[in-house]
């Protein structure tokens, strides 16, 4: 029984990191989309980018989070591999955003 509850506890906290770091992508372009319509649909300021890149970095890092959880619940190694590659290619996109962040904002 007390596996159950942990797997339980686990899943349920999974789920909230992924639904905070949809909750942060969605508002993160719809904020970005409103200031590129106020800047009359141009992309001459590099001020929407830079904070868009940094929302969806900011997303990643909750969803990165969950991936993390998840390998508490995996089952066999299988899961394990496939979860490490998820894990990866999350953690290369965000040292690809952070690093465009750097080469915009000097």
């Amino acid at each position: 029984m007390p596996d159950h509850l942990l797997t339980e506890t686990v899943m349920l906290c999974i789920h909230l990191l992924e639904l905070f770091g949809i909750f942060v992508i969605v508002f993160g372009c719809i904020k970005a989309f409103l200031q590129y319509l106020r800047a009359g649909f141009t992309t001459e300021g590099r001020e929407i980018k830079l904070e868009l890149a940094k929302m969806l970095a900011f997303a990643l890092e909750f969803k990165l989070g969950g991936e993390i959880l998840r390998t508490v619940i995996t089952k066999n190694m299988n899961e394990l591999y496939m979860l490490g590659a998820v894990i990866l290619l999350r953690s290369f996109l965000t040292l690809v955003i952070h690093y465009e962040i750097k080469f915009e904002s000097d």
